[in-house]
């Protein structure tokens, strides 16, 4: 293939013209930056994505897999031999074709070769090394803290939901009621809330989380949460009127919605919910378990039990052995 490719490229090939060619600064330059470069682009990119958002970004695959796609990303042919007619005249283009060419055939072996050494790899190691470890997340990456999560019922209850929510958004609105009839009707279940404002779709989320918490701050959390979540006017003189509503302090909620005092509290939510691969609102876990499907009362009432039998069992599991002992 390299050959029909030199051959209908227009490049004369003999002994001189080669040993010439392949010390040729542009030659050389195209090879280093088709064999070298790209692999290094493609590894590299994929690695500081990876670092610089904390794992929350990576490649779906495994790494052998992804220096496999770098290396053969060294292969081109019609594009790069377009750019060198534009750009090179006489002898420079021929040696930029041979250039092209020549990393085209040196790709193809380093892609060889990657995928040869991984196979030879023990066979837990080549699948982690081709598929990778990077699943999608369906448990709660940050579990439930009772010094910084706002919990309404008993702390020490069975059964844990944790909701992300966006007070602006419609169905978190439609999911309150049903929570709150959870809540009634279960009593052993401790219900969180966790702040995912949809800042794109919803421009006043964001000021509604930092009111919640500016309300937390004077110890009516619960209160200014239900109230955000049943009045349709989230904006900063709504937010104010509700808070002496409330009987708060209004100057000083007012100052900490003007300071965005709780801006990074609600980020560290928001983060959470980025490491549990959540992205829309409302999104349940029960007992650290992604809930799916419906949120009536009906879907929610029968995880909950379910649930409650779980925690049971593991509580009787870890028992026996110290009665044992």
């Amino acid at each position: 293939m390299p050959l029909f490719a030199l051959a209908n490229a227009g490049v004369h090939v003999d002994g001189a013209f080669l040993r010439s060619a392949f010390a040729s600064p542009i030659t050389l330059g195209i090879i280093f930056g088709y064999v070298i470069g790209k692999p290094v682009g493609v590894v590299g990119g994929a690695l500081l994505v990876t670092k610089l958002s904390g794992g929350r970004l990576r490649p779906p695959i495994g790494w052998a897999a992804v220096s496999g796609a770098g290396a053969i990303a060294g292969i081109g042919f019609t594009v790069s031999l377009l750019i060198a007619d534009l750009a090179f005249h006489g002898t420079q283009l021929s040696e930029a074709k041979v250039g092209i060419l020549s990393a085209a055939l040196s790709a193809s072996v380093l892609t060889w070769l990657v995928f040869r050494a991984t196979e030879l790899l023990p066979k837990r190691l080549r699948i982690r090394a081709l598929l990778g470890e990077a699943e999608p997340l369906v448990d709660l990456a940050a579990p439930v803290d009772e010094e910084r999560d706002h919990i309404r019922g008993s702390h020490d209850a069975p059964v844990t939901l944790v909701e992300y929510g966006d007070f602006e958004c419609e169905y978190c609105g439609l999911a309150e009621p049903i929570i709150r009839e959870l809540l009634a009707d279960q009593g052993d279940v401790a219900y969180v809330w966790r702040h995912l404002p949809l800042n794109d779709v919803h421009p006043n989320a964001q000021n509604a989380a930092e009111a919640s918490e500016a309300a937390a701050k004077q110890g009516m959390f619960w209160e200014m949460h239900d109230a955000l979540l049943t009045q349709d006017d989230l904006r900063p003189p709504a937010l104010v009127a509700t808070a002496r509503r409330l009987g708060l302090d209004d100057e000083r909620f007012m100052d900490d919605l003007h300071e965005h005092t709780y801006a990074a509290r609600i980020a560290e939510d928001v983060d959470s919910a980025d490491l549990s691969n959540v992205s829309g609102t409302p999104t349940f876990f029960i007992n650290g378990k992604r809930h799916y499907g419906a949120y009536d009362i009906e879907a929610l009432t029968k995880a909950v039990e379910v649930a409650r039998a779980r925690a049971f069992l593991h509580d009787g599991a870890e028992a026996a052995p110290a009665a044992a002992r």
